[in-house]
């Protein structure tokens, strides 16, 4: 019989939901997210302001504005970008257009053979990547079937390519289409092997790519990467200091009761810290401080 505290699987219906971030001026966030981005937001009671597509729930981002949040080290371990799935090709062309009209500029754009990928940063510094996949089956595999990434130029031209002329604007005025979700989160850690023993050995992803030097991609499903996990700015770096602007925690959603169930139970078994959250949510902490909310 198989230990599942030895080797743990994750349902591969596990995804990423909210992501939420401490920024300083809210109205400079919200003219970024909802102009420059095509987010809608939604003002709950709490004092955050929750960020989502056209269908606006459920909900990409919550954002809790702080003007005494001290700004983000990039030496720090934390977010390195949440990125926002959309549903096609010409979505992500609609998205890169927005950004264009609304003056803002990209960090980067490349083509990872898995998806398509458009990077910037919000006006705090907290990194972005817009990205669609390409159809599982076009996923590249070596001859021992691992999965292959890269990271390659992509032809912005071609992409804007996709847009009918007539359609344009409308697409471009319009909010992120249904469907849009959080396909994954890149955070920076301060070493990779007790990352790994954390994520895979504890929480059950799958590890899915080791190729990049400094960096690890993990799944469930077999899902190209749920998160990245890398030290290229932070080996040996320090947790944010508390409060700081920056990642204050991520949803990982499970499928159902008694898969998360499996997991809290595992997570005990291995001695790892958990807290109470709102919204019977479970907070548990990565070994380099980033926030997960264990929920359905």
């Amino acid at each position: 019989m198989t230990d599942t505290l030895t080797e743990p699987r994750l349902a591969a219906e596990t995804t990423l939901g909210q992501v939420q971030l401490t920024i300083t001026d809210l109205g400079r966030s919200l003219d970024f997210y909802e102009r420059a981005l095509g987010l809608v937001a939604e003002r709950p009671t709490d004092g955050s302001v929750l960020l989502g597509g056209a269908a606006r729930w459920p909900p990409l981002l919550s954002l809790t504005a702080d003007p005494a949040a001290p700004p983000r080290n990039p030496s720090n371990t934390g977010l390195y970008h949440f990125a926002i799935l959309v549903p096609s090709r010409l979505d992500l062309a609609a998205a890169l257009v927005r950004l264009a009209r609304a003056g803002w500029r990209l960090d980067g754009a490349a083509d990872h053979l898995v998806s398509e990928a458009l990077y910037l940063s919000d006006p705090d510094g907290n990194g972005i990547e817009i990205y669609r996949d390409r159809p599982r089956d076009e996923w590249p595999h070596d001859r021992d079937g691992a999965l292959q990434m890269a990271t390659l130029p992509l032809d912005l031209d071609a992409l804007v390519g996709e847009l009918p002329q007539a359609d344009t604007a409308a697409l471009v005025q319009a909010p992120m289409p249904a469907g849009t979700r959080i396909g994954h989160v890149h955070l920076q850690v301060s070493e990779l092997a007790r990352t790994e023993a954390f994520y895979s050995g504890v929480i059950g992803f799958d590890v899915m790519v080791r190729a990049y030097p400094g960096a690890l991609f993990v799944a469930a499903g077999g899902y190209h990467h749920h998160l990245g996990l890398n030290t290229w700015h932070s080996r040996g770096g320090h947790s944010p200091t508390p409060g700081s602007v920056g990642l204050r925690a991520f949803e990982l959603r499970l499928p159902d009761q008694r898969s998360l169930d499996a997991l809290l139970t595992r997570i005990e078994a291995a001695g790892v810290s958990t807290e109470a959250a709102a919204e019977d949510a479970t907070l548990v902490r990565d070994p380099s401080g980033n926030g997960l909310l264990l929920t359905l």
